[in-house]
């Protein structure tokens, strides 16, 4: 008879109806602070998911206070209380290993990094490089090889000395064979592993990321020459403005009148010590893991400005966990190199089957006169006053 009393006071339990304070209390609560699939998403986007509720369930009063123990026979602190509590760095987590990163275990934000780096990323690489290739492919097609002009004379004029074209040359192999690395480890399991095996493509790999490593250096060290040598003749003055409003005559119609370095080339100049410094200061962040942190300052004081709002997006994630730190610092080093190589194979193609007498300047250090003239006209009206000058003197 009891049995049976108990039995339908429990099924009234059921039916009574629910006040207006019950129904108010998140579900999650009532689970047991139990995640939704939106929670995980939500995180895994690095969008921010309130939990309030789930942080204080740590198997501790205190939701600061650390983890310290197992559920054992006395009670205590749960398989779920310990991982939740990892999740939310309140565990008491020791290890040998040291470093920044040594005691995050779990990191929420790290799924949208490897699905945007396997995804969109490859996508720009092919997207990006293909398409710069194919609309240098129908400029020649279209255009030509732009030729000199006028009669050639037979007399060159010095354009590059040796110590210029050496910063010129080192910096140009070091890019090529950084280029091509990265791009190896950015896309070689896509384009590698399927045709070479696994075993194969681990060996190229290893080498690959060697060489990327170490010969990052003297891309550096090229870097801070052209920079010195070349600055005070990239600094932009009126004639750029008429050079950039004919085009460069690379569409026909002559070249407008330039000093050493035209506007286009000025411009290529300081996206190499642009983007190539912004790369470096990126790649030694990845050779230093956890040492650079360069996108969690950043992305607080844009927050503090309001940038985001200004169009239209949420606040920049910010404090970053150290592994977010290095996945910024990827992406970021792998998007401004591909911009970088796109310039660049522009810059090749000009300076070798694209105009004519272009790669004398670097290949030889000379060039034609009537080059000069054509294409750097005030330059070289300058050089010839001078060696004339010095001819007289003598």
């Amino acid at each position: 008879m009891l049995r049976f009393l108990a039995l339908l006071a429990f099924m009234w339990t059921l039916v009574l109806p629910v006040t207006a304070q019950e129904a108010a209390v998140d579900t999650r609560a009532s689970t047991g602070g139990a995640q939704t699939l939106e929670d995980i998403l939500r995180r895994q986007e690095g969008l921010k998911v309130d939990d309030s509720f789930r942080r204080g369930l740590t198997g501790d009063p205190d939701a600061a206070a650390p983890i310290t123990e197992q559920l054992g026979t006395l009670g205590g602190a749960s398989d779920p209380d310990l991982w939740r509590a990892l999740r939310f760095s309140s565990g008491d987590v020791e290890t040998q290993v040291r470093g920044p990163a040594a005691t995050t275990l779990i990191q929420n934000r790290g799924i949208w990094w490897l699905e945007f780096r396997e995804g969109a990323l490859l996508k720009l690489t092919a997207y990006l490089l293909g398409g710069t290739l194919l609309a240098l492919a129908l400029f020649y097609l279209i255009r030509g090889r732009i030729r000199i002009d006028g009669e050639k004379t037979g007399r060159t004029i010095t354009r590059f000395k040796a110590f210029e074209r050496f910063g010129h040359w080192l910096l140009a192999s070091s890019f090529i064979v950084l280029a091509l690395t990265g791009l190896i480890s950015l896309v070689g399991r896509k384009l590698l592993i399927p045709t070479f095996g696994h075993e194969a493509f681990s060996t190229v790999a290893t080498a690959s990321k060697w060489v990327h490593n170490n010969i990052s250096w003297a891309f550096i060290v090229a870097l801070v020459i052209i920079f010195v040598v070349w600055v005070v003749h990239n600094l932009p003055d009126r004639t750029d403005l008429n050079w950039l409003a004919k085009g460069g005559g690379l569409l026909g119609g002559g070249h407008p009148p330039a000093k050493k370095f035209n506007a286009g080339q000025k411009l290529i100049f300081w996206a190499v010590i642009i983007l190539g410094g912004s790369i470096s200061a990126s790649g030694l962040s990845l050779l230093f893991p956890f040492e650079f942190n360069m996108f969690g300052h950043t992305f607080s004081t844009l927050n503090s400005w309001g940038l985001p709002g200004w169009f239209g997006a949420a606040d920049l994630p910010y404090p970053l966990q150290p592994q977010e730190e290095m996945q910024y610092a990827q992406l970021w080093h792998s998007i401004v190199s591909l911009i970088l190589t796109a310039i660049i194979f522009a810059h090749i193609y000009l300076g070798s089957i694209g105009m004519e007498g272009a790669f004398d300047a670097m290949g030889k250090g000379d060039v034609e006169e009537q080059w000069a003239r054509e294409h750097h006209s005030i330059w070289a009206d300058d050089v010839l006053k001078t060696k004339q000058s010095d001819a007289e003197r003598t």
